[in-house]
């Protein structure tokens, strides 16, 4: 029987209080703040209030934020995102973290694989975009690579540091 959010090494599932810590950890990790968009650290009262009123719902909430994890053992390793959800238009902002120690072994793509289907034949979208900085390869390569295509180029769009940087426009039409 195929799943609708798991295979057999990672599962997708909902935000539970028992996730606290390591998004605390993960949230205030100020080296991933260049690609979050984050400006200043949480507390962990800002993140209990977050997963106690957290519902799932994408039609009222319009984001769906679910935790990776390992099949085998439920590790948490990452969190993928449907952010932005426009259901008049049937698209959603994609955002995904694979933590450090689980990078480099396929496992962002196999939560794309599962996130994607999900999107297309349960909640039914039309199209997925992401953001993505130009000198973010990896990043970038993962996504063309799954079968974005760069709609355009945001010059000038994020800033780091004192520099700015563009960011490509990702886009992936079912």
């Amino acid at each position: 029987m195929r799943q609708l959010l798991n295979n057999d090494t990672i599962t997708l599932r909902p935000l539970e209080p028992t996730d606290l810590d390591i998004l605390y950890r993960w949230e205030n990790d100020s080296a991933l703040w260049a690609v979050s968009d984050t400006s200043a650290p949480y507390s962990r009262k800002a993140l209990w209030s977050y997963l106690e009123t957290y519902t799932g719902d994408i039609y009222a909430q319009r984001q769906l934020r679910l935790m990776i994890t390992l099949t085998s053992d439920g590790t948490p390793i990452g969190t993928i995102d449907f952010m932005n959800f426009d259901p008049l238009n049937n698209r959603a902002e994609l955002g995904l973290f694979v933590s450090q120690d689980y990078r480099g072994k396929g496992l962002g793509r196999q939560a794309l694989e599962l996130l994607t289907s999900y999107a297309r034949d349960h909640i039914g979208l039309r199209q997925l975009y992401v953001y993505i900085a130009l000198d973010n390869e990896v990043c970038l390569n993962l996504f063309k690579d799954f079968g974005y295509i760069q709609a355009g180029v945001l010059r000038s769009w994020v800033k780091r540091g004192t520099n700015y940087r563009d960011v490509a426009l990702m886009q992936m039409i079912f």
